[in-house]
């Protein structure tokens, strides 16, 4: 159950964060959400903001000092930094999240700090500017995309969309889908055999990538693709046997079996689509929005690519989700909210907003920014306008908060590679995924509490 403000976590709930890692000071996590401020603008004080290199670059910090008088001193974002930083009671101010997953992995173990009252007081982030995409982090004890807020996506894809190449498309003879309408995945599947270029038994050309952000979250989203869900009703297990999760899981392992594209099975030696895509040895991508930013850069490639739908199964739901909202969310027991909400203001609606918004890596996460996206050349243009349309068929695809994405996603590629190969029927690998993420999920359920 979701506790209030003030509630003390549990010694269970503490040790989940780390999997049962630091018990020592678990205390340190407890403790009432502080008074928003009313004005202090945390001008003078120190910001500890733990993320990655590429979150926030040198420059920015050196700007968030010029325009806010904050200085921003960031840690390289660990699981098990962060949770001996909560431990010895002195926890970043601020902590880069995926919002997708660790949402509501954070949220149900009340180290969250609820950011509802800090919105309803700013005027940089006003909730009737905010996309939906920032549902991705709301949590009501029990289930994503309802309830209070705790944090925000920096910008977004709409991750099952797709990219494709139309000179590939032409030189193999293949028609390009239509330009609005979605392809059905096995349509997507055939098409992908089609464009796939095989030498001497090794393929020099994929006809088409579909790994989604991490495996969990992709399966999340084609099951409710196809009407149904790869979670209980509680969140507390899966369920592959159902015949949606079924379908799901059966089309992602015949992507893989029929080695189309990249897989654990068969590994991308650039390890991301961005470069064999761009050295046209892939047909297509299914990667969002976010994937023009380096096409855009390829003059050449650019005129060439064109942004798609995401598919749909006959007879299941049209839908279109972010598998990731990469954003920040603030720790119930940081010491500098203040100046924090100042540092989350300015990331999130000023000056790197602004930026982020009109280099084309992202969809910008306030609808007001969405003026600035590239759309000087015509093939932006022609993105934009499939983008536009495929925003409404955007839904929160609500994730369990009671496992980390990660774990799952180690427990399927210990499993999946015997299916990939013709090894295991689909359905003995359905029973054994049940039993091994359940027992996971069992687990997380009991630290949750």
């Amino acid at each position: 159950m979701h506790t209030q403000a003030g509630a003390r976590p549990s010694r269970r709930r503490f040790l989940a964060l780390s999997a049962g890692g630091a018990a020592a000071g678990a205390a340190a996590l407890s403790g009432c959400a502080l008074q928003v401020s009313t004005g202090v603008s945390g001008s003078g004080e120190t910001v500890t903001l733990m993320s990655k290199a590429d979150d926030l670059s040198p420059e920015l910090i050196k700007q968030a000092q010029k325009d806010l008088g904050i200085k921003i001193v960031r840690v390289d974002y660990s699981i098990s930094k962060l949770v001996a930083m909560m431990t010895n009671g002195k926890p970043p101010d601020l902590v880069r999240g995926v919002g997708a997953t660790d949402a509501p992995y954070f949220a149900a173990r009340d180290v969250m700090e609820e950011l509802d009252p800090y919105f309803a007081k700013s005027s940089v982030l006003r909730l009737d500017d905010l996309d939906p995409v920032n549902d991705l982090w709301r949590f009501d004890g029990r289930t994503q995309g309802k309830g209070p807020r705790y944090g925000m996506a920096k910008d977004f894809s709409q991750d099952s969309m797709y990219w494709y190449n139309t000179a590939l498309f032409d030189k193999a003879g293949v028609d390009n889908p239509p330009e609005l309408e979605p392809v059905t995945f096995d349509e997507w599947l055939d098409t992908a055999k089609r464009l796939t270029q095989r030498k001497n038994g090794r393929t020099t050309v994929f006809g088409g990538s579909y790994n989604g952000v991490l495996t969990p979250n992709l399966l999340a989203s084609l099951a409710v693709a196809a009407g149904g869900s790869i979670f209980s009703d509680d969140f507390t297990r899966v369920d592959f046997t159902t015949p949606e999760a079924r379908k799901a899981l059966g089309w992602y392992i015949d992507y893989a079996r029929t080695k189309v594209g990249p897989s654990i099975i068969q590994p991308d030696p650039n390890a991301w689509d961005g470069p064999t895509y761009q050295a046209s040895r892939m047909a297509m991508s299914g990667s969002g929005y976010w994937l023009g930013g380096l096409i855009n850069t390829d003059k050449k490639l650019a005129p060439l690519s064109r942004l798609a739908p995401a598919p749909v199964f006959p007879g299941g739901r049209r839908i279109s989700p972010c598998q990731a909202g990469t954003g920040l969310w603030m720790p119930r027991k940081g010491r500098n909210k203040d100046a924090a909400w100042r540092v989350f203001e300015w990331f999130f609606g000023e000056a790197p907003a602004k930026a982020r918004a009109s280099s084309g890596w992202g969809i910008p996460t306030l609808k007001s920014l969405r003026p600035l996206m590239p759309a000087q050349e015509d093939y932006q243009k022609r993105e934009l306008k499939v983008q536009e349309a495929e925003l409404k068929h955007f839904s929160v695809i609500a994730f369990t908060p009671y496992a980390t994405a990660d774990s799952l996603y180690a427990l399927f590629n210990q499993t999946a590679p015997a299916a990939m190969n013709g090894e295991m029927s689909l359905d003995t690998l359905a029973r054994r995924l049940n039993s091994a993420m359940n027992e996971q999920l069992k687990r997380g359920k009991e630290q949750v509490g």
